[in-house]
């Protein structure tokens, strides 16, 4: 849906000025007018204008739209220091597995300074092509300048199918792309299949609070466009992968874009980096844990065996680590080789970010508790009593190099 003023019949009463809540109604010589940046399309405004003078485009439920113009699954492709991220990766991945139902071609979208390079690889992850807009201008990631380029690319090589990492950038760039194109979004999937009688995308998030598992479709617009959490696809190499296609674009006009916004300075913080999506182990604690100077104990024992720290949705709530520690599908998603849960009741909402671990262990004092049922090893006991136990032996088995 589109919405837009007709000059003609505006009486600059400003009415729906006041009631827009994003602020994307602007005034000019005694009319008003939508600021398509910032129109969300929410509708907001149709109601209070006397004259109707707003109106909308939608589509037209008589006329069967023709699609088959739409082509191929597409990965906008992220990078950072010299790399392209992970989670690129594991939706080149996913959208070959993908392919294969639609009988399609995948490729990324690469937009940035010398990235050329690092694009030719991708073909061992399931790439088909890439197109490759490389500019020194676009070193650094910009909204307006991402967006643009990313909308005139769609309209230009018509992809069925859009993945973006639900990364900051992804989440940033995904809903601003979708509004240019009119089409439908699906936010933070945490599975994606493909219908086997429509050939419709299935897309699958978690909704109200990580209640309920909402799987969404979007069969009346192109493309289909998800973002996609980090760490819950499985990232996987092709045994022989295709000559990629490399194709330059240096038709896209972006200048424009470039000079709305001039970053002064990038500060980064140091500060320990919490990178649970690629930790090889994880040892995470709930309110079994029993208060916060418990919970801290499970640094040392992350420290002495090369682990990260982290929590379920109650300890982050007592105040015993930081969001960023989260695991389950309010949080993040993780496939470490081993994940060491203790004290945590295995909830749905935390086991669905951590059941592909490679291998679980579970210490709970309940010996009921569900996480139980899905770890490879439970220890039913007292975690605080153990816990010392695991930091004593499990530094010495690996310095032995076994295998856990």
């Amino acid at each position: 849906m589109k919405v837009f003023i007709t000059k003609d019949e505006c009486i600059g009463c400003k009415k729906c000025i006041s009631h827009c809540p994003f602020n994307a109604i602007d005034f000019s010589e005694k009319k008003a007018f939508i600021n398509e940046e910032k129109c969300t399309t929410c509708g907001a405004c149709l109601e209070v204008c006397p004259v109707n003078a707003i109106h909308t485009t939608g589509k037209d439920k008589d006329v069967e739209k023709d699609f088959s113009c739409y082509k191929n699954i597409w990965v906008i492709a992220e990078f950072l220091d010299g790399k392209i991220k992970n989670v690129s990766l594991e939706l080149i991945s996913t959208a070959k597995r993908l392919s294969q139902k639609t009988n399609s071609k995948v490729w990324v979208v690469s937009f940035g300074d010398k990235i050329t390079e690092m694009s030719e690889n991708l073909a061992k992850y399931g790439a088909d092509g890439v197109y490759v807009v490389e500019d020194q201008r676009l070193a650094t990631y910009e909204t307006l300048v991402g967006t643009h380029i990313v909308t005139e690319l769609v309209k230009k090589y018509k992809p069925e199918i859009v993945l973006f990492g639900a990364t900051h950038m992804g989440r940033d760039l995904a809903p601003r792309v979708a509004n240019k194109l009119l089409t439908g979004l699906t936010a933070d999937c945490t599975a994606l299949e493909i219908c086997d009688e429509t050939k419709l995308i299935l897309q699958t998030r978690p909704a109200f609070g990580g209640n309920i598992m909402a799987t969404i479709m979007c069969p009346d617009h192109r493309p289909q466009m998800s973002t996609v959490r980090p760490g819950v696809m499985k990232l996987e190499e092709v045994e022989n992968p295709n000559k990629i296609e490399m194709v330059k674009v240096n038709d896209i006009d972006f200048a424009h874009y470039i000079n709305a916004v001039k970053i002064i300075e990038s500060v980064k913080e140091i500060k320990h980096n919490v990178n649970l999506e690629d930790a090889r182990i994880i040892i995470s604690g709930g309110r079994g844990m029993g208060s916060k100077d418990n919970f801290e104990k499970l640094y040392s024992l992350a420290e002495k065996i090369g682990g990260e720290v982290g929590a379920s949705r109650a300890a982050i709530e007592d105040g015993w680590a930081a969001s960023e520690r989260q695991v389950g599908q309010t949080g993040k998603t993780v496939r470490p080789e081993l994940y060491i849960a203790l004290g945590i009741s295995g909830a749905i909402q935390h086991t669905a970010g951590m059941e592909n671990s490679s291998y679980i262990i579970a210490i709970n004092k309940d010996f009921s508790a569900p996480i139980l049922k899905i770890a490879d090893l439970g220890i039913v006991g007292d975690v605080n009593k153990i816990l010392p136990v695991l930091e004593e032996e499990l530094p010495k088995l690996m310095e032995k190099g076994s295998e856990i």
